[in-house]
């Protein structure tokens, strides 16, 4: 006799989602989930069956720049397009990440938030030894520009303006999209 309740699909395991190019990338941006990310998209990169596109999947509050951009420059050097959807949360580095997919393949769902703002940062010791931070901020501050540029087609004035002004900016995922962070705003699966 069969159950009168539907049996229910099993939920994909971390392989099942590996061998489908799909990576969630849910929490911080931080050295441990940017190696991971990173050994993602190199093994997917070197297997003799290589998929047609790699997905990442995105809900991140963001975290810590220098493996954020290493994350980046990886996912930009991708033989292989790597697609990105926001889910619920797209903040700070987490934003960054997003914006690298391949351009058209940028989805935001349409109950994400989006927070962009200059970045944050602490420093302590001696006179020489903070002019020297400065010039790492000075650095970052240039390379998240140059990414914003890159990415949205904006002008550094409008990134400035609309993007990175001295208070944090909150946008809905249709606003995100007149701003060219995403390429289209809908529900997926």
């Amino acid at each position: 006799m069969e159950d009168a309740i539907p049996r229910m699909p099993m939920p994909m395991m971390a392989t099942d989602l590996y061998d489908s190019g799909i990576f969630l990338f849910v929490g911080g941006v931080d050295t441990e989930s940017c190696r991971e990310a990173i050994e993602f998209v190199l093994k997917q990169n070197t297997e003799r069956k290589k998929q047609k596109k790699l997905q990442f999947m995105i809900c991140s509050p963001g975290g810590e720049m220098a493996p954020c951009f290493a994350l980046i420059d990886i996912m930009k050097g991708s033989k292989i397009p790597i697609y990105t959807l926001g889910l619920g949360l797209i903040a700070s580095c987490g934003l960054l990440l997003f914006i690298s997919g391949t351009p058209g393949h940028r989805v935001l769902t349409p109950n994400t938030s989006i927070l962009s703002h200059q970045f944050s940062w602490g420093s302590w010791g001696k006179e020489h030894e903070l002019f020297a931070q400065v010039k790492e901020f000075e650095l970052s501050t240039k390379r998240m520009i140059d990414h914003y540029k890159k990415c949205t087609e904006l002008t550094e004035e409008q990134i400035r303006e609309f993007l990175l002004p001295p208070q944090d900016v909150w946008l809905s995922a249709k606003e995100a999209k007149k701003l060219n962070i995403c390429d289209s705003v809908r529900s997926v699966y």
